[in-house]
């Protein structure tokens, strides 16, 4: 028996990890092929300007997961308040913030973080959440696909993993046809011309296609079930590609991500829509929450940070977004970024701090770090390169994105672009007064010990061991 249709649409979101905008349909490396995401952009509308509020999987997640950006959640560091061990206390949501499968629930959307699916759809998913903040309860009706048959309208969200650092990481060239190769890599200019890189890279575009397929499994699912036209499909990322001075760090390359949105024909679609199409309007991921509710007929609420681009009640498009990185596991820090169409500006609140954070997981775990330091060491590197194992780092930063994509020239110092700075600082500080932005208080000593006893007795020595495998 066929399921009667909503008057509102299925909802899907397809969140991929630590991945850029680098697919065919953003026209990404020649090496990376993504004819699955490059459909949903044929069918759909593909965002330019999509960015992330943190470079960084649980505090860019807690501000997906409510519409309101981390910094004003309390949520704001890299993994807090998820151990039970940690001597930080509770972290309730501030009254009035909710999650958004709490919000589709009361308009009786059934909601599910999938990981159970058919044996014919053959996918292996893992259900992250990795909020920062406590939540007491059920979040999410159902892990399982099957449940969806009886649900009328659903939302439910898949979380892919290849792009992430680990095992799906290091497996990803083995489920590709045609895996890309060192020689295929289109490098930036602030990290050094390596085969350490060049490898590092290839494989990174290996688990883009690999994500690819299971986005393929995905729709190949939909269609299968006969949902396909009846779900807006949302393909998005948590953050930037998962490189050094990308993850972690407030520029193009940590925060904008791809988004690509998919109209089901069974629906009217938004007068802002239409198949087919770029567009370059600036979003907020905590954006893709407010419009996710205005799409199910819910209003988002007059606090939510996120403005719907989609709907009789959308936004006017934004003239600014806004990003944040705080402590990096055991490493203090806090910068915070405003970027305009055209124009990025960062703040650094502790520039007598490295500009690389070399927190113990990225010595343990990662090759690049140790490439870095090796040529510097033997002074290899160029003065792009090289400024970014500093000791310190400038208090500000601008960049000119249209004439220096991978923002490398910082115009901070230059009197030609004074009237823009003082813009730009001011909207900053308007941005962080409005948001009440919680960085601005200081974390108990007690735990940045905390982190930084757990993460040395986790990694210490296998630092030292890498140590001296580069002869450092």
């Amino acid at each position: 028996m066929q399921r009667p249709r909503s008057s509102f649409p299925n909802i899907l979101w397809i969140v991929l990890e630590d991945v850029s905008p680098e697919f065919g349909c953003y026209d990404g490396p020649d090496a990376v092929r993504t004819p699955n995401i490059d459909r949903l952009a044929t069918e759909g509308a593909t965002f330019t300007d999509a960015y992330a509020t943190n470079p960084m999987c649980s505090p860019s997640r807690s501000a997906l997961a409510t519409g309101m950006y981390q910094t004003t959640l309390g949520a704001h560091h890299q993994r807090v308040h998820q151990d039970e061990d940690e001597p930080t206390g509770p972290n309730p949501l501030p009254d009035g913030v909710r999650v958004i499968s709490d919000r589709l629930r009361d308009a009786d959307y059934r909601t599910a973080n999938l990981t159970a699916f058919p044996g014919s759809m053959d996918l292996d998913v893992v259900g992250k959440l990795d909020w920062n903040f406590d939540y007491h309860g059920e979040p999410f009706d159902t892990n399982a696909w099957a449940d969806l048959r009886d649900a009328s309208p659903f939302f439910a969200q898949i979380s892919t993993y290849e792009v992430h650092r680990g095992e799906y990481w290091n497996s990803a060239h083995e489920r590709i046809p045609e895996p890309a190769e060192p020689e295929d890599v289109e490098l930036p200019p602030y990290l050094p011309d390596h085969p350490v890189v060049r490898e590092d890279f290839a494989q990174y575009y290996n688990t883009i296609m690999a994500a690819d397929q299971k986005v393929g499994q995905v729709i190949d699912g939909l269609e299968a079930e006969g949902w396909l036209e009846e779900t807006v499909v949302v393909l998005m990322a948590d953050h930037g590609r998962p490189m050094v001075r990308d993850k972690q760090h407030p520029y193009d390359s940590g925060l904008n991500v791809p988004l690509v949105i998919r109209w089901p024909d069974a629906y009217e679609s938004p007068p802002q829509y239409e198949s087919g199409t770029v567009d370059e309007r600036l979003v907020s991921t905590i954006d893709v929450t407010a419009t996710t509710l205005s799409v199910a007929g819910v209003e988002p609420p007059d606090e939510m940070h996120g403005r719907p681009f989609y709907g009789d009640g959308a936004d006017d498009p934004r003239d600014y977004v806004f990003g944040a990185v705080d402590r990096i596991a055991e490493v203090p820090e806090r910068r915070r970024t405003v970027r305009s169409k055209r124009f990025r500006y960062v703040r650094n609140y502790m520039p007598g701090t490295p500009w690389l954070p070399m927190n113990r997981y990225l010595q343990a775990s990662r090759d690049i770090p140790w490439v870095l330091r090796s040529l510097d060491e033997a002074g290899e590197l160029d003065a792009v390169q090289a400024q970014y194992l500093s000791e310190t780092k400038p208090p500000e930063e601008l960049y000119d994105t249209q004439e220096d994509p991978h923002q490398v020239d910082n115009l901070a110092d230059s009197l030609d672009h004074r009237e823009l700075l003082d813009e730009m600082r001011r909207v900053l500080d308007d941005w962080e007064r409005r948001t009440d932005d919680q960085g601005r208080f200081p974390e108990y000593p007690e735990v940045v010990e905390f982190y930084r006893d757990r993460k040395a007795a986790t990694f210490d020595e296998r630092i030292a061991e890498r140590r001296e495998e580069w002869g450092l």
